[in-house]
């Protein structure tokens, strides 16, 4: 891009900075936000990759057991059986200063053939951590994070019990994976969770099929031999539907900043067409005015990259806490240490931004270039050649949305289809907008004529007479906002299926809890006379008692809810498939059968009367599910089956919640204090909670799951307020010489301020009506698709008056503030200077 054509268009971004910085600030969000969920995802995911492969070490398989753990006597029976490259573990989730680690419970003199790190401690530590009670190590990133020094006593927590531990040694390493942990001897580890006896697995080091088959054969019933790798790839794969989403989340604002770049390029061809025209001229050929269009796209795309790639990893590093903390409260542990910023995620946003700039500078690089000089010299023919083009965008518009609704319906759990169709629908829907624009125009210029005077009158008919310019700003704003709309709908039908779910499950008055949810390492159960004792209280009329349980099966992990039911019980759930309540807990108590949750449902493909094969005590069972139901508490899925049965092939006899009702005439402050009196008498802290305080907390959960979507939605409204302004601004600054003529045939300054601020006005009108019904369609198809093939979770669709109300004033804001400048300008500049422009 040299020589006079360069020079031109050097000439006419000086005379329209705003216009280039706009476009470039463009790019730059839209490349920012997508390189900063990148960095979140893969920081998130690597920590999880390095915490795995740090901790797995050399194991090459792994005996699991069933909710209990395995017994510690199996151990033993191994290493008499000539497996000696064997390792107990023990492990669970503590905190410290507010931070989740996982405690590893290990046994230093198995750990050699393993871990190179429990082995790593020098003058004593190891003998310290294995004779003295009490004692733990640290990485030492970990411990100065903490501000921990040698021999220094702190406390951690288990559940909500704080324990006072050691730090005996601190492991210099350089494993970013270890950061997460906390290493302590596996006795102290069982006295931590109160598993003495218990292991949460064996690790093992196995590469002869022949011992594999005997270790096989010697192991009791409800003990399985399960490769490392494969459990570790199972666990990852729980969090793969919420990293896609939030990569969607990122490409739907890029999606946006491609329209309004389409935008911003287009307005600058059509601002210089007459440029362009004297350039054809002057002996241009359509290909070089192609080339430099094409090139000046390219030198934007490449500055708004490299900004965005630096705004990027400054939006990663606050974003990736909301990830982790996202993965953590749904799914598993991770501590991330360490930004995930290679050369891939570098390369990534470059080419996105390049490449998403150079597609949306095609269309108008064909434009420079197809038309004639003489053509590019009469604007009188672009717009008689668009408003012959406007009747056949409608049946183009609604074959490209007929295209996509057939592949909304298309068959599978494959999210391509889905991101596929919502493109469709909004190209479809964006040919629709100038038609309507037009009509608008028409419509309205004699209302405002008899309201507003001749400058109304004029405002409307400027933008049919402009329907080149007016129609794609409009557009360009209507699709940024539905953006907006629809990612808002979307969280706020979620958040409403949210809390009709916790409204019908939670049916009891009162719930009694051991501290802590079961989980990694941490089975938490109540006092075992606790049960019969609140039974036995005067204010209590019924209860029931449930055991939640994680069931590591060999095709990924899932939840197990055990429930001893009360009468109330069947009215606690929401069934999508199955007979009546009644019914299905008739067969539940006395058959063998299940009740699974709906995202269960979804992934396996399964329904009423198809059957469920489970890893018990007693080794594999099959059993037949009788209902599905809604649930929103596990994403991996939820298995329901009645106390009874879980007894018969599980040997776990704690229970771990009770759900009371209260008697008639009780108040909710009476039967608190009189459990609240039976807690203080027991040797074990419980947990009381009215079924209230649970809504509120889980609401509290939800909100700051869907922290990371919010941040990512404002930051789609960025992109877009800023491509809004950029484009009513070239709008309105293109037409300064139309505007010239009004103020020499007569026009006040505050006339045609007025016009101008009133057109833009109802531009943004339209495009925020026209972006409310697109904002409906998107969030249909991120609830009906896109989260239904990523979750399983099926929700209500919701339209809250606050949403749209919003999109409504983001684009009336915008096209406020990009009319207000123009005006203000057109009313102080003296109109033989813009008559004079060419």
């Amino acid at each position: 891009m040299t020589g006079l054509p360069a020079r031109a268009l050097v000439r006419d971004h000086r005379r329209h900075p705003w216009n280039l910085v706009f476009a470039v600030l463009g790019v730059a969000l839209g490349v920012a936000i997508v390189v900063a969920v990148e960095i979140a995802n893969s920081s998130a995911s690597r920590a999880f990759e390095l915490s795995m492969e740090t901790i797995t070490g050399r194991t090459t398989h792994q005996l699991i057991g069933g909710p209990g753990g395995l017994d510690e006597g199996l151990y033993t029976r191994l290493r008499r059986e000539g497996f000696r490259d064997s390792a107990p573990v023990v492990e669970g989730h503590v905190r410290i200063q507010g931070e989740t680690f996982t405690l590893l419970g290990l046994e230093p003199f198995a750990e050699r053939p393993f871990r190179d790190h429990a082995v790593g401690g020098r003058d004593g530590r190891i003998n310290r951590l294995i004779t003295e009670p009490g004692t733990v190590m640290l990485a030492a990133p970990t411990a100065a994070r903490l501000g921990l020094a040698e021999d220094e006593t702190f406390f951690l927590t288990v559940g909500t019990t704080p324990h006072a531990v050691t730090l005996v040694g601190i492991v210099s390493t350089d494993e970013p994976g270890l950061g997460g942990y906390v290493l302590a001897d596996i006795a102290t580890a069982q006295d931590l969770f109160r598993r003495h006896g218990r292991l949460d697995r064996i690790d093992l080091i196995l590469t002869d099929e022949r011992q594999m088959a005997r270790l096989r054969e010697m192991l009791p019933p409800g003990v399985r031999l399960e490769a490392a790798e494969a459990r570790t790839r199972a666990t990852a794969e729980l969090s793969r539907a919420f990293h896609v989403n939030l990569l969607a989340m990122s490409l739907l604002a890029l999606l946006v900043g491609a329209f309004l770049i389409y935008n911003t390029l287009t307005f600058a061809v059509l601002r210089r067409r007459h440029l362009l025209g004297n350039l054809r001229m002057q002996g241009m050929t359509r290909a070089s005015v192609f080339g430099l269009i094409i090139a000046e796209a390219a030198l934007l795309g490449l500055v708004g990259s490299l900004l965005g790639l630096a705004a990027g990893v400054v939006i990663g590093q606050g974003l990736v806490q909301l990830v982790t903390r996202t993965v953590t409260d749904l799914y598993f542990v991770v501590t991330v240490t360490q930004l995930a910023l290679g050369p891939a995620v570098i390369l990534k946003g470059l080419l996105l931004g390049l490449g998403v700039t150079l597609i949306a500078a095609l269309g108008p690089a064909w434009e420079a270039a197809c038309v004639s000089p003489r053509e590019a010299l009469r604007r009188s023919g672009l717009e008689h050649r668009v408003r012959r083009v406007l009747p056949w965008l409608v049946p183009a518009g609604g074959l490209l949305m007929l295209a996509g609704f057939m592949l909304v319906d298309w068959p599978g759990q494959g999210l391509l289809p889905g991101f596929f169709a919502l493109f469709l629908l909004i190209l479809g829907y964006a040919c629709l907008i100038p038609p309507l624009v037009w009509l608008m125009a028409r419509l309205l210029s004699g209302p405002l004529g008899l309201g507003f005077g001749v400058p109304g009158r004029l405002a409307a008919r400027g933008i049919g007479a402009g329907i080149s310019r007016s129609g794609l700003a409009a557009t360009a704003l209507a699709i940024a906002v539905s953006a907006t709309v629809g990612v808002g709908i979307m969280v706020d039908s979620f958040r409403s299926s949210v809390g009709l779910w916790l409204g019908q499950t939670l049916q009891s008055d009162l719930y009694v809890s051991a501290p802590g949810r079961s989980g990694l390492g941490v089975n938490p159960v109540l006092p075992d006379d606790l049960p019969a004792r609140v039974a036995s209280l005067p204010s209590v009329a019924e209860l029931s008692t449930a055991r939640r349980v994680p069931l590591y099966t060999p095709r990924g992990p899932l939840e197990l809810m055990a429930i001893d039911p009360s009468v109330q019980t069947p009215d606690g759930y929401v069934y999508l498939e199955g007979a009546s309540p009644a019914r299905i807990w008739q067969r539940l108590a006395a058959e063998e059968v299940i009740l699974i949750s709906e995202p269960l449902a979804w992934r396996k493909g399964i329904g009423v009367g198809d059957s469920l094969a489970l890893p018990t005590d007693r080794g594999e069972r099959t059993f037949e599910v009788v209902g599905v139901v809604q649930d929103y508490s596990a994403a991996q899925g939820m298995v329901t089956l009645h106390r009874t049965l879980y007894d018969r092939y599980w040997d776990d006899p704690g229970v771990a919640a009770l759900r009371l009702s209260l008697a008639p005439g009780v108040s909710l402050e009476s039967g608190l204090s009189q459990l609240r009196a039976l807690a203080v008498t027991l040797d074990e802290p419980v947990l009381i909670t009215a079924a209230g305080e649970i809504h509120a907390q889980s609401m509290a959960i939800f909100d700051r799951t869907f922290a990371v979507t919010h941040v990512l939605r404002l930051l789609t409204v960025g992109v877009a307020f800023i491509g809004i302004l950029s484009a009513l601004m070239a709008l309105q600054l293109e037409r300064a010489r139309e505007h010239a003529v009004l103020r020499a045939t007569g026009m006040t300054p505050w006339q045609l301020g007025g016009m101008v601020t009133l057109q833009s006005l109802l531009l943004g009108l339209a495009a925020g009506l026209a972006a409310i019904p697109l904002g409906i369609l998107m969030s249909d198809v991120l609830i009906q698709v896109i989260n239904q093939r990523s979750f399983g979770w099926s929700m209500i669709r919701t339209l809250p008056p606050a949403v749209p109300g919003e999109g409504l004033l983001l684009a009336l804001t915008a096209s406020l503030l990009a009319g207000a400048y123009p005006g203000y300008r057109m009313a102080r500049v003296r109109p033989a200077e813009h008559l004079r422009e060419a």
